[in-house]
């Protein structure tokens, strides 16, 4: 059906968008001066960057060229140039996450941290604050996503300054200093020091939203698997993750990722094809009574917040799901 075909002229002109994009705020920036408007500026950047960050993430999949040096260089330039942040940090880490998706030990999405995914996680934070927190965590996820992108650029400078493997190391240093370096100095040349920093809480506050909101509905509140789960591609894949159905309006919000489903399955698919596979695979799914999840947005925020306190409750075991029960019914 062509669905694999590469769509060169959507991602550039994609490119090119949000290159004017970039250059526009940053004249708008000059332009307005040391106004709180400012503010309004920070939230836009916040929102293109998120979208540069999801073409980023089509490249990193070698979604957008045939030739892998080609989107190497175009992930390098878009997330370490553009956005700040590492392409070899978070290659490696989303990696390991769509190999084994929402399995202890191998994802690193659901590593313990702040937030605790799985109740066997749970024995450090029972009492004390840690408990009255983790029993909690579910609201107070969404306003700890105003710190995430704090948290992504530092977990990126951490990997490429440290002593870790780091493919064209040198390039990433070079794009990242370039593009903190010069954000930081162009911020505070044309702001005071108190409105910079309001300025840069705002953009980056809303950018860590943004990614978290993209990202989080897609495996969340989802079935977690033991590392000694025994599953086949197809059902590791459809069963442990979740679309979010909506027009075109939440494809252009969450940059193709609320078709997770297909995108696992077809990792190197253009994001505007995964639309057109969705009723395949859902067919396809349905004949072979593999449950096919999808909901709207609003739900699966619901969804998160709801799992996230019941784990921190330790309501329920996450192993004992509905889905994953049914995965060893059928066994």
């Amino acid at each position: 059906m062509g669905l694999m075909r590469r769509r060169h002229a959507y991602y550039w002109t994609r490119f090119a968008v949000l290159t004017l994009a970039l250059v526009g705020i940053g004249v708008a920036f000059v332009l307005i001066g040391p106004s709180w408007w400012q503010m309004v500026t920070a939230a836009v950047l916040a929102v293109v960057l998120g979208q540069v960050m999801f073409l980023g993430h089509d490249a990193a999949h070698k979604q957008i060229f045939a030739s892998s040096r080609w989107n190497d260089w175009a992930s390098l330039v878009l997330a370490n140039l553009y956005a700040g942040m590492s392409y070899g940090w978070w290659n490696h880490k989303h990696g390991r996450h769509h190999a084994k998706p929402n399995t202890v030990g191998a994802d690193g999405d659901i590593q313990p941290g702040v937030l605790v995914f799985t109740t066997e996680n749970l024995e450090q934070t029972r009492t004390g604050f840690k408990g009255w927190f983790a029993q909690r965590q579910g609201w107070f996820f969404f306003p700890l996503l105003l710190l995430e992108g704090i948290n992504l650029h530092a977990s990126g400078i951490k990997t490429i300054f440290g002593r870790g493997p780091v493919k064209r190391r040198a390039v990433e240093i070079a794009f990242v200093t370039i593009r903190l370096g010069g954000y930081l100095a162009l911020v505070f040349w044309v702001l005071p020091v108190g409105m910079a920093l309001a300025f840069l809480g705002v953009q980056l506050g809303l950018f860590g939203v943004y990614m978290g909101a993209s990202f989080a509905p897609n495996h969340k509140g989802m079935p977690v698997v033991p590392a000694s789960a025994k599953m086949d591609f197809l059902r590791r894949q459809v069963l442990l993750s979740r679309n979010i159905t909506g027009g075109r309006l939440v494809d252009w919000f969450m940059g193709g990722l609320n078709h997770q489903v297909e995108h696992h399955l077809f990792p190197s698919m253009p994001s505007p094809a995964l639309r057109e596979a969705r009723p395949i695979v859902q067919e396809f799914c349905e004949s072979r009574g593999i449950t096919y999840t999808q909901t709207t947005l609003g739900e699966s925020y619901r969804i998160v917040v709801r799992y996230l306190n019941e784990v921190g409750l330790a309501a329920r075991d996450p192993f004992q799901c509905p889905l994953v029960a049914e995965y060893r019914m059928a066994r």
